[in-house]
């Protein structure tokens, strides 16, 4: 197509020939879209790897500098969740948080940041869905020092087996570890008492040193089922930062709410690879354990766990902390007036 000159341009368009002129301009113009290529080092359940989506660039615009004015880009909008399924941990984890706008809008170069992940039990594996896949939480580790994070540590403290074998049976350390991260225990003597200024109930409990000076908290829970609070997903999963969690018992749900006005995560990424649909939090039989293939991430994580509440048949208002939190604005729950972007793989 030959170039068009802007005086050329408007008399051809005051000749009433503007229309098709324009339509050929515009048809000559071209986008390139990226190729995304496939990742490595996270293994499916059946060993294979799973191939990302590759999209073949179109043919570049031809040059018309000088000649018509090129189209200014519109700005993404990045939406308040994302959900990814149909594909391998480390293709689930990178996509939902690529399409919210990448790792380092969460983590600043040189940071030091805590992975809280559910590491509940010493006695089984990963496949059980009592704790969080470790792939989940290796992408997640490499991802943040991609992004020039100082330091990543993991910790939880299970309340059923040692720290260090519940790191070591749930896969978690290997992972973590292999991207390297660091599995750090977490030490009696290190609690500090806290007040909780803005809380109903719960007015101060003794909170893990390392969560209350990281740079950067990630929430990385498995969603599961919980005999008390009926679902263990995100605010529940921060319990898991205290001393004493028996002191929550006696009114879990705004407890729970009142925990999460002290400690909040600059992102959650709830583990639906597998969940549990029965006998949590513990676990035990396979036969409870429904194999999804999902991750929800959200800077919001009230609004991460009222979408999760749909894997198990319930409503965010069936969960009595989603409740306490929203009335508190800790988040949202009104799903339908979220941008929910849903990606299937």
């Amino acid at each position: 197509m030959g170039k068009y000159s802007r005086r050329d341009f408007l008399k051809m368009a005051a000749a009433g020939a503007g229309i098709v002129t324009l339509n050929a301009v515009l048809d000559a113009c071209g986008q390139i879209l990226p190729t995304t290529s496939p990742l490595s080092g996270s293994p499916t359940d059946s060993g294979e790897q799973l191939p990302a989506p590759s999209l073949s660039p179109l043919n570049p615009a031809p040059d018309t500098t000088d000649t018509f004015p090129a189209p200014t880009d519109t700005p993404l909008t990045i939406p308040d969740m994302v959900v990814t399924r149909g594909g391998e941990p480390e293709l689930l984890v990178r996509q939902a948080v690529g399409a919210l706008g990448g790792m380092g809008k969460f983590v600043p170069s040189g940071a030091n940041v805590v992975i809280k992940p559910n590491i509940c039990v010493a006695y089984h594996t990963y496949e059980y869905a009592a704790t969080t896949n470790p792939w989940v939480v290796g992408t997640l580790v490499k991802m943040c020092l991609e992004a020039g994070a100082a330091s990543v540590k993991v910790m939880d403290f299970p309340f059923g087996g040692t720290q260090q074998k519940a790191y070591q049976e749930s896969g978690i350390q290997e992972q973590v570890e292999a991207a390297g991260g660091e599995m750090v225990k977490m030490l009696t003597y290190r609690y500090v008492p806290t007040q909780i200024p803005s809380a109903k109930i719960l007015k101060s409990t003794s909170v893990y040193d390392a969560i209350l000076n990281a740079d950067v908290l990630i929430n990385a829970p498995i969603a599961k089922h919980h005999e008390e609070a009926r679902l263990t997903l995100g605010m529940k999963n921060l319990m898991g930062v205290i001393q004493n969690r028996g002191e929550l018992h006696f009114n879990l749900g705004q407890c729970i709410a009142d925990l999460n006005t002290l400690i909040k995560p600059q992102l959650t990424i709830i583990d639906a690879v597998r969940i549990l649909t029965q006998g949590g939090p513990t676990g035990g039989n396979l036969s409870d354990v429904v194999k999804m293939d999902t991750v929800i991430a959200s800077a919001d994580v009230v609004a991460a766990d009222s979408y999760a509440t749909s894997l198990f048949g319930m409503q965010p208002e069936d969960l009595d902390y989603i409740v306490r939190g929203t009335q508190m604005g800790l988040g949202r729950s009104d799903l339908q007036n979220l941008n929910i972007q849903e990606i299937q793989l």
